[in-house]
């Protein structure tokens, strides 16, 4: 004897024209991640795309402070300025760079003791000693510079009675026996005051290295130096990337120390542009200087991360 089942009830068919519930949040959710990026882009486009556009139109005007000054797409100011101003360029370049590699040879090792050496109660504490320039005011620790490379002064007559002068002498960083107003003092200046932006990343990239990978190099009967050329720098070259780039950037743009420790022959272009900016009241000049500055500095930082690879920042 067979039985059979009886049939189940005809589901009820949604009337024409309405959704299920979730189809109306589906679209929500698609626009979700567009509406947090909503404020960051505004503010992008209000204080960067819009004073770019502005500077852009300055930099291609003429005229004068009295008459006014209008677009005349006024290319030849980029050749004029950059003429002009070619050894602010260079200087510029060549302090940022002695001031970056200088970066890295001192924070390196302090980077590499705080994430392997140090236990970690004390780790927190140099971390804070690290960062805590940064609660004095950049005009202020730049200031303090004159009084450490005073002529007559502690670090001078050490420098004087080490025959680190003579060295420096020969490689034109500076002049007799003082240190102010030469390129060494900017270079000093610039490397101090941008030390925290190397190491904060190397730490970070150097943390990150689990212990076990150097003890299985030592039973691999690797040496100390070995293991470091072949585990411990390849991995922490994000850090290296980035402290450079974090260090070279803002450096390459810097004028606080080449106006308050170098002399007029010593001035980066920062300087020019502030002089054309607030002195000689010639904006078109000062806006080239500024996207030419910006140009160069990009096409070397490009330049860098190929040879780098960008996969290093990962």
């Amino acid at each position: 004897m067979t039985t059979t089942t009886p049939a189940a009830p005809p589901q009820a068919k949604p009337p024409s024209g309405s959704s299920p519930s979730g189809a109306s949040s589906k679209p929500r959710r698609k626009l979700t991640p567009y509406w947090l990026l909503l404020p960051g882009t505004a503010w992008l486009v209000v204080f960067f795309a819009v004073p770019m556009l502005y500077q852009a139109s300055t930099s291609l005007q003429t005229g004068s402070l009295e008459e006014g000054f209008k677009v005349t797409w006024h290319f030849s100011t980029y050749w004029d300025a950059l003429v002009e101003y070619k050894w602010h360029f260079v200087r510029s370049f060549s302090y940022a760079a002695i001031a970056t590699a200088l970066c890295l040879v001192i924070g390196y090792p302090l980077a590499y003791t705080i994430a392997f050496k140090a236990n970690r109660r004390w780790r927190n504490v140099v971390l804070i000693l690290v960062i805590a320039p940064f609660f004095t005011s950049f005009l202020i620790r730049t200031l303090a510079w004159k009084t450490i490379l005073a002529d007559g002064g502690p670090v001078v007559g050490a420098l004087n009675a080490l025959h680190v002068l003579d060295v420096t002498n020969a490689l034109g960083l500076t002049s007799g026996d003082r240190v102010l107003a030469t390129p060494l003092a900017v270079v000093c200046g610039l490397t101090y005051n941008f030390l925290p932006f190397m190491i904060l990343p190397l730490y970070t990239s150097l943390e990150r290295i689990d212990p076990r990978l150097h003890e299985a190099a030592g039973d691999l009967y690797a040496r100390p130096f070995t293991t470091f050329r072949k585990v411990t720098f390849p991995i922490s070259l994000p850090g290296v990337v980035a402290g450079t780039l974090l260090t070279f950037i803002p450096a390459s743009g810097d004028y606080i120390n080449a106006q308050l420790l170098g002399s007029p022959s010593e001035q980066m272009v920062g300087n020019g542009i502030q002089k054309q900016f607030l002195n000689v009241l010639d904006y078109p000049t000062a806006a080239a200087l500024s996207f030419i500055l910006m140009a160069l500095t990009l096409g070397m930082v490009t330049v860098y991360m190929r040879k780098a690879g960008t996969e290093e920042l990962v």
